[in-house]
């Protein structure tokens, strides 16, 4: 059969290629980020409470009421913004499935849509399926915040969406105020939408205020605000994840979630609903638990060679490796999970247009245990 490719450019992904590698090779992954660490085991048996319980069938496809419940007032806690957990709340499968809800919903043939280089990779290809064209704005080392005034340059007839992400996958740097005053003003002022890919929202690090699409009223609302259980409570494997919208984009996203997904697992939903009313605080320790492992990992790599990059918040660390090898860092990274049994990303993947830079990422989203271990091999490069 002769298929004509809908995503003729896509491949398999470089995170499925660096775990499969690092599995073979007996490697310590770095590389896709998700940890080697066990949840809260009251999460655990929380989420077999309720399978024994017989909540084992289709939630309601907006996502169970109590736990929308719990987000609009974790949401309230976090941001003080008031949200419909009724109108304006939809419970997803993981965010990538309500990143590409949202797309769908809001971008149309012809569209542009700007997206911020590097770029989480599921942008891109959503945005193809719906017909629009991704225009990237490249960020730029060392410390990749964008610069509002060129991105108001990128800005025509055409444009419908903005995409952003803080704190940045992979970068790890964080929007100030003024970022989000200036993206508001922007989206105001040029009638866009916006998605707000804020997974890594709890993780931000030095006392830096925890600042999101929600605080900015005008912002918030012309703005799909996507959020991960996942990445929050440490269970990626789960997929469950959530979308925050005023009611008018809530109800097209919702037509086109319920024939993606319809629903998502119904004992997660319960079992997180029991960590948000019980254990909120671990969602508020979050940031001073991952920014001990960031100090971990940093302090154990400076004596190496590798020239370690700013990181204000998520779990991922840049390196600059210039030091070491003159080599691409594709094959860089093959090259250091082959012979040196560590496993990274390279950043050049996160970008249209590949950049010359050298420099990976590390995740640093695992035990003390493994980080020490990979650190030690790190230095010894």
């Amino acid at each position: 059969m002769d298929i004509q490719s809908k995503l003729p450019w896509v491949g398999t992904t470089i995170f499925s290629q660096m775990s499969q590698l690092a599995n073979d090779c007996g490697a310590i992954n770095l590389s896709q980020g998700f940890p080697d660490f066990e949840p809260a085991p009251h999460l655990l048996a929380a989420v077999n409470t309720h399978v024994l319980a017989g909540r084992n069938q289709y939630a309601p496809m907006i996502g169970a009421a109590p736990l929308r419940e719990q987000i609009a007032v974790l949401t309230e806690q976090c941001y003080r913004r008031r949200v419909d957990p009724e109108r304006e709340i939809t419970i997803t499968s993981g965010a990538t499935e309500a990143l590409f809800v949202a797309i769908q919903a809001v971008v149309r043939e012809g569209d542009d849509v700007i997206v911020f280089d590097p770029a989480y990779d599921s942008y891109r290809p959503a945005v193809e399926l719906a017909g629009g064209n991704t225009v990237h704005i490249q960020l730029c080392a060392p410390d990749f915040r964008p610069d509002w005034a060129e991105v108001a340059k990128h800005i025509t007839a055409k444009t419908k969406l903005i995409i952003v992400n803080s704190p940045h996958n992979p970068t790890g740097m964080v929007f100030s105020a003024a970022d989000y005053a200036a993206l508001e003003q922007l989206v105001v002022a040029h009638n866009l939408w916006c998605i707000s890919d804020e997974v890594y929202e709890h993780m931000v690090f030095a006392g830096a205020a925890k600042l999101s699409a929600h605080c900015f009223a005008a912002l918030a609302a012309r703005t799909f605000v996507v959020s991960s259980f996942g990445k929050t409570f440490h269970v990626t494997g789960w997929k469950l994840g959530y979308c925050i919208a005023p009611e008018k984009l809530s109800i097209e996203f919702r037509k086109i979630h319920q024939y993606v997904t319809f629903s998502s697992y119904t004992p997660a939903q319960f079992a997180i609903t029991d960590m948000l009313h019980q254990h909120v605080h671990l969602v508020h320790e979050l940031s001073a638990f991952y920014q001990q492992k960031r100090d971990l990992f940093q302090g154990l790599l400076a004596g190496s060679r590798l020239r370690l990059l700013p990181c204000q918040g998520t779990y991922f660390q840049l390196a600059d490796y210039s030091e070491i090898s003159d080599l691409a860092d594709v094959d860089f990274c093959r090259w250091l999970t082959v012979e040196h049994k560590v496993a990274a990303i390279p950043l050049s993947v996160f970008s249209r247009t590949p950049q010359s830079a050298q420099i990976v990422r590390f995740c640093f989203a695992k035990q003390d245990s493994t980080l020490i271990q990979a650190a030690e091999l790190l230095c010894k490069l």
